[in-house]
């Protein structure tokens, strides 16, 4: 176990350096970004020279003069937990990240509780239901769910729950008492009704597909003539061995959350989170912002397939790590 364990964070650390390494090629032979040319302005305007104004801001993003150094110098400061400045924010990269991430987690958390939750309860009564009103009605729901186009959806929602019957706010605001505050769970509603949407349909698809191989296996069909009750045989003998496959679309499902739905949620509600943080870096070509954009969600990746191998043992114990 400690071997594998062992073996799987090595992995974790090479995939984590191809990915921030092509990263960082990508961004470097781009040309100088908009908020690069502003920043050398406003240097030029309050006195500096242009050539020294450059310079600084070279420094600032950890440049040097080849590509070499500047990878060198990008590595070592990534390590060291020195990720640059941000010319977007006029921030340290990390001091960014600190003041973001919260807004992402306060809305991606309860919409993926959501999501894991009614998404797997409805799958697995649609597939102990099948051909009924109630499984009819949820694939209907699925289908519909996953058809919706994220940014149309939140325009939408925003047009009818905001614009015509005035219920929600139409677009966030950090001036509010506090994140666990009333009025911000009020402005949260419609992102997470967003961004649970599709997931939940996507969940209770997996799910109903992986529970039905099970539903009419001999040995539930066995543990029905023992006597168990139907509660019992559901979860026991159908949900559990339909978690091992669920588990892998599972930690998907949280990274699509995270960061594919998070970019245009961010951007049409105007919270201040990784996604729009990430948005505003790309377009500004912010490259030390970018570059730390892109290596947290690759680490949550790695973790997560990590935490999501060692699940499939406890889940189903025939499952050995001899053979990987």
């Amino acid at each position: 176990m400690k071997a594998y364990i062992a073996k799987r964070l090595l992995w974790t650390v090479f995939a984590t350096w191809v990915t921030v390494t092509i990263t960082f090629l990508l961004i470097d032979f781009s040309p100088i970004s908009a908020g690069g040319a502003e920043f050398i302005d406003q240097q030029v305007q309050a006195g500096m020279d242009a050539d020294e104004a450059r310079e600084l801001y070279e420094q600032q993003l950890g440049h040097g003069d080849t590509v070499w150094e500047r990878y060198t110098n990008f590595m070592v400061g990534l390590a060291t937990f020195d990720w640059g400045w941000s010319s977007t924010y006029n921030q340290p990269v990390t001091e960014v990240i600190a003041n973001s991430w919260i807004y992402s987690f306060q809305y991606v958390l309860p919409a993926t509780v959501l999501s894991v939750v009614i998404g797997f309860a409805i799958g697995l009564y649609s597939a102990t239901h099948q051909y009924t009103k109630g499984d009819y009605a949820a694939t209907l729901f699925a289908f519909t769910g996953i058809s919706l186009p994220n940014f149309w959806f939140a325009i939408m929602l925003i047009l009818v729950g905001g614009v015509v019957l005035g219920w929600f706010p139409i677009y966030y605001t950090t001036d509010v008492p506090g994140l666990l505050s009333l009025e911000n769970i009020h402005q949260l509603i419609l992102p997470v009704i967003v961004l649970s949407t599709s997931a939940i349909a996507s969940e209770m698809r997996y799910a109903r597909a992986e529970s039905l191989e099970y539903v009419h296996a001999e040995f539930v069909k066995t543990a029905r003539a023992k006597g168990l009750t139907e509660n019992e045989v559901t979860v026991r003998h159908i949900f559990r061995p339909a978690m091992v496959p669920l588990i892998t679309i599972l930690v998907g499902d949280i990274l699509g959350l995270l960061f594919a739905g998070g970019y245009v949620i961010e951007y049409i509600f105007g919270i201040p989170g990784l996604g729009l943080v990430s948005y505003e870096a790309i377009i500004q070509q912010d490259t030390p912002l970018v570059l730390a954009t892109v290596l947290i969600p690759v680490f949550i990746a790695i973790i997560g397939n990590l935490v999501q191998d060692i699940c499939y043992t406890v889940l189903d114990p025939r499952i050995e790590f001899g053979d990987r």
